[in-house]
Parts: C-alpha cells; sequence; structure tokens
C-alpha cells in the first residue's frame, strides 16, 4: 500500500499541466459522459505513428471496461484526406483489422505514397476486399462525411502534430510534452486515473 501511495505522489508531482501535458482552453464534449474518452490522433505516413502503434495497442489491451478508443486520422492537405478515407472505408467493409496495418507498412516499410485512390484499392483488393464495393464506399457521401468530421475534430482539439492523444476531451499529450512515446502512455495512465476519479 504505501509503495502504491509513493509511485501516484510521484506521478502527481512529475505530470504537469503546461509540462508533460496541455489542458484544452475550451473541453470537446465526448460521446459517453460516463466513461473515459482516448482520442488516438494519428497518420498512416507518419513514422512516428507507426512506431506508437505498436505501443498503444498494448497499452489499450491493458486498460478497464470504462475507458474507450477511438482512432481520428489527422488531415491537413489533400493526399492525407485520400488517407483518411481509407481509414473510414475499411471500417465500412469490416476489414478494418486486416488494412489498417496494411497501409501503416505500405508506407513506412514499402515507402508507398498512396497519392491515388487506384493505390490505395490494390491493398484493400489484396486483402478480400470486392473492387466495386470499395470504389462505392470509398467516393461514398458517408465516407467524406466521416473525414469531414475528423477535420474538425482535429481544430477542436488544437492538432499540432501526430502522434497526439486526447483524454476525455481536456488534455492533449504529445511526444513532445510527454518527453517519449512510452512517457506519451504513461501521462495518459495518469490522467485517465484523474478523470476517473471524477466518477467517485
Amino acid at each position: 500500500i504505501i509503495s502504491f501511495i509513493l509511485i501516484y505522489q510521484v506521478s502527481a508531482e512529475t505530470y504537469q499541466s503546461g509540462v508533460h501535458f496541455e489542458i484544452l482552453s475550451k473541453p470537446v464534449l465526448t460521446k459517453d459522459s460516463s466513461k473515459v474518452e482516448v482520442v488516438d490522433f494519428f497518420w498512416y505516413g507518419c513514422s512516428h505513428c507507426y512506431t506508437f502503434k505498436e505501443k498503444l495497442e498494448l497499452w489499450q489491451k491493458n486498460q478497464l471496461d470504462d475507458v474507450y478508443f477511438v482512432g481520428v486520422p489527422a488531415v491537413w492537405q489533400a493526399e492525407m484526406r485520400l488517407h483518411a478515407k481509407a481509414y473510414y472505408s475499411a471500417k465500412a467493409l469490416n476489414i478494418f483489422d486486416k488494412v489498417h496495418s496494411a497501409i501503416f507498412d505500405a508506407m513506412n516499410l514499402k515507402n508507398k505514397k498512396l497519392k491515388s485512390e487506384n493505390e490505395i484499392a490494390d491493398i484493400f483488393i489484396s486483402h478480400g476486399a470486392d473492387p466495386k464495393d470499395f470504389s462505392k464506399i470509398f467516393n461514398s457521401g458517408t465516407i467524406e462525411m466521416a473525414v469531414d468530421i475528423a477535420e474538425k475534430k482535429q481544430e477542436k482539439y488544437r492538432l499540432r502534430g501526430t502522434p497526439e492523444i486526447v483524454i476525455n476531451g481536456k488534455y492533449r499529450i504529445s511526444g513532445r510534452t510527454a518527453g517519449s512515446q512510452s512517457d506519451m502512455l504513461k501521462v495518459a495512465s495518469f490522467l485517465i486515473e484523474k478523470e476517473r476519479d471524477l466518477f467517485k
């Protein structure tokens, strides 16, 4: 018990607002106020996001049921919009688990830029998607709307780069503030506990 108290006190002193994380000037509403939301902002072409992906997934598996995750593809140029459309299309076609990693690998291991719909389609088709189904979904109004919402979210969260994490619409964490990718997750755990205490 003593060791736990010491660890908590060190964490409370170590992870400070304006140093290891930033408090958003205007909190953003979350989907479920009874749980703690973790938003992961990423870009498939970001090498830092690529190395962070495995760490994040392992960390996610150790979270309690009162924590839920939302992936948001960053968009600040035309090509990134294509990649964001790929993210939401993979979810819509129910092959996300296969395609998500494949796109990351294509851009980071194989140095593919994925600047066109055809290049993205090749990845989907190689993982079992029907070409017509992919084209229909990829170019649908539903997917365009999902990307528009993602762009609005990054504006609300004042996204400055990738990867970044936002805890419960209140706290933004980056490698620059936390110190490293591993420390990003330590700070995230600290803030999740901080938010969890509010439910008690």
